[in-house]
């Protein structure tokens, strides 16, 4: 594990270096977030008192903190990287939390299309970007009667300088799985990245000029879909990943960044970044031990022991009762050992790697250039 800090501290401190070479002076005032469990700092928590159980939060945290990993996600890594606080959820209304520097929407099992009755999360992409309008409509309402909640709220201007963050739609394909066939998977594609960009235009209209997009994982990688959809082994890939799973989010990801570089020339000024989380997450799993991982699929906390170690009717920190027997869904001894968390989301590990390598700009379109001032402060 030491040599897997070592090699990431030495790339970061040369992209430092070298990012001196170039004149930015640009910074965000505050970020805007949308999007899923991959992003969700405690909205669907907050927001469904949905029960989430010890170990989540165990490495960084201590103790469950509406993120479902053992610590930190990928967005943490980011903001720390912008020397922003870590996003507050909208929905968390206990304990005065600020929301100066920027609001997270996100909540797990968010699909960008409209939720239905058997949704995990009703907050849908166009239910988050109806609670953006209303949270900044009732900032400025505030802000206009006084300056007493002014350390609480963004300023006015922020809405129109702040950079919007955008992680979702793996739910849209996972979920679509359990009742379509591969091809009517593909075919409801387009329907899903219209109502996206219904969302990103209703943003822009609103003064959003500053989006980053990132695609979605390889969803046949995760335990979860392995289980169900990869009993027969002519349906694996060569990394043991479900491959209609994968395909699936190629096609969306190929689509997703076709309708970024539509949106970057109508939204002439706008900044329209796609960034590739797919091929970062594959490189992943497919040279785990080169970034000093010992498990690419396994998860940390599951239950059912190798080589998956995860049972859908048992979460990560619960215990059931199956055929008689009481058993729970324990945490592992050394979860950077891991790139899979609970069978569905990543490690805190993964997740720096994840953030380290979005944070070399080879991975977006366009590169960073001056658009992504990250490279300059960097503290992980």
């Amino acid at each position: 594990m030491c040599f897997r800090q070592f090699l990431l501290h030495s790339l970061l401190l040369f992209f430092i270096l070298f990012s001196r070479c170039e004149s930015i002076d640009f910074n965000y005032p505050a970020v805007f977030n949308f999007g899923d469990s991959n992003s969700d700092t405690g909205g669907l928590v907050a927001g469904t008192a949905e029960p989430l159980d010890p170990p989540n939060g165990q490495t960084y945290f201590h103790k469950p903190s509406g993120r479902f990993s053992d610590g930190r996600l990928t967005i943490d890594f980011l903001m720390d990287a912008m020397d922003l606080p870590f996003l507050n959820a909208y929905l968390e209304s206990v304990g005065a939390p600020s929301f100066q520097k920027g609001c997270n929407f996100a909540a797990a099992g968010s699909t960008i299309l409209p939720a239905t009755a058997s949704s995990v999360s009703p907050f849908s992409f166009g239910v988050q970007v109806a609670q953006f309008l209303r949270f900044k409509a009732r900032v400025i309402d505030l802000l206009a009667k006084g300056r007493r909640l002014a350390r609480y709220l963004p300023r006015e201007e922020y809405f129109k300088q702040g950079l919007y963050m955008f992680d979702i739609g793996q739910n849209d394909l996972a979920g679509a799985f359990y009742s379509k066939s591969e091809e009517q998977v593909f075919a409801l594609i387009p329907y899903v990245l219209s109502e996206f960009e219904t969302g990103i235009k209703r943003l822009y209209d609103q003064g959003a000029r500053r989006f980053w997009v990132h695609n979605t994982s390889p969803l046949g990688c995760l335990p979860e879909n392995i289980v169900v959809f990869g009993k027969d082994p002519s349906k694996l890939d060569e990394l043991g990943c479900v491959s209609s799973h994968n395909r699936a989010a190629k096609l969306f990801n190929l689509q997703l960044h076709a309708l970024c570089t539509k949106l970057q020339s109508e939204l002439s000024d706008a900044n329209v970044t796609y960034t590739d989380i797919f091929t970062i997450k594959l490189n992943l799993i497919s040279n785990y031990s080169k970034y000093g991982f010992e498990q690419p699929r396994m998860a940390c906390c599951g239950y059912g022991g190798p080589p998956l170690n995860y049972d859908n009717r048992i979460p990560c920190g619960r215990t059931a009762s199956l055929n008689g027997t009481t058993v729970t869904a324990k945490g592992c001894d050394d979860s950077t050992d891991y790139i899979i968390w609970d069978g569905i989301h990543y490690t805190e590990a993964a997740n720096q790697h994840v953030s380290s390598q979005i944070l070399t700009g080879k991975y977006s379109d366009p590169h960073f250039a001056d658009k992504m001032p990250f490279l300059l402060k960097l503290k992980f």
